[in-house]
């Protein structure tokens, strides 16, 4: 069984800062690709981030050079660092990793139960 579980959402003022983290435990065999993903009311759920050895880093096609994501590859965890936040990052914030958890050469996407984002004075 694998686990995804984020932290660091919550309100935040327009142009402040934001790190998000998501670690993930369990039986994993091997973490393919780790990212972020969001979700804002009304709205369909869009690739904001991710990072893969084989890949490197992929980002939206809304993302500025405001977003950075980092991994750590011993601890299975990745990062989302968001500046100068506005009113349209407001949303439901998702961790997603594709994971092997046999010796099998599937991997599966997990994902977090998701971390929310407010943007406002």
């Amino acid at each position: 069984q694998v686990q995804l579980v984020e932290s660091g959402g919550g309100l935040v003022q327009p142009g402040g800062s934001l790190r998000l983290s998501c670690a993930a435990s369990g039986t994993i065999v091997n973490i393919h690709v780790m990212g972020w993903y969001r979700q804002a009311a009304g709205k369909q759920r869009e690739l904001v981030a991710s990072i893969s050895v084989s890949s490197g880093t992929s980002f939206g096609d809304f993302v500025s050079g405001r977003f950075t994501i980092s991994r750590d590859y011993a601890k299975n965890t990745v990062t989302l660092e968001v500046n100068n936040l506005a009113a349209e990052d407001a949303a439901v914030y998702y961790c997603n990793a594709k994971i092997r958890t046999d010796g099998s050469t599937i991997f599966t996407d997990y994902w977090g139960q998701g971390t929310q984002v407010t943007v406002s004075s």
